[in-house]
């Protein structure tokens, strides 16, 4: 299995309110990717970090292998999320990907 996590820092110019509708519309549509994208087992994003965090959203997800990863960053449902609803949002992004 391997684990896919990624970070994200939110664009400082979002106003709050801007922020809690972008926060739910990652939330909702890259969890709806389960199902939709083979080999991918699990996706939790986290939206509400303590205040002791300096990243504003979490991707942790599962993915049945390597090669499931590299179809899951190309799959057309994904690709249409991240160009919708996360990188016109987002200005920094950390990732690590690890097998268990």
């Amino acid at each position: 299995m391997v684990k896919h996590i990624i970070l994200w820092k939110l664009k400082e110019d979002l106003s709050e309110e801007q922020k809690v509708q972008v926060l739910a519309g990652m939330k909702e549509n890259l969890e709806g990717l389960v199902g939709k994208v083979p080999g991918l087992l699990r996706m939790n994003i986290v939206i509400r970090p303590l205040e002791s965090s300096n990243a504003d959203v979490m991707l942790d997800s599962d993915l049945e292998t390597q090669d499931a990863l590299k179809g899951y960053q190309m799959h057309p449902d994904h690709v249409h999320v991240a160009n919708t609803y996360v990188r016109p949002f987002t200005e920094t992004r950390l990732c690590m990907d690890y097998e268990v």
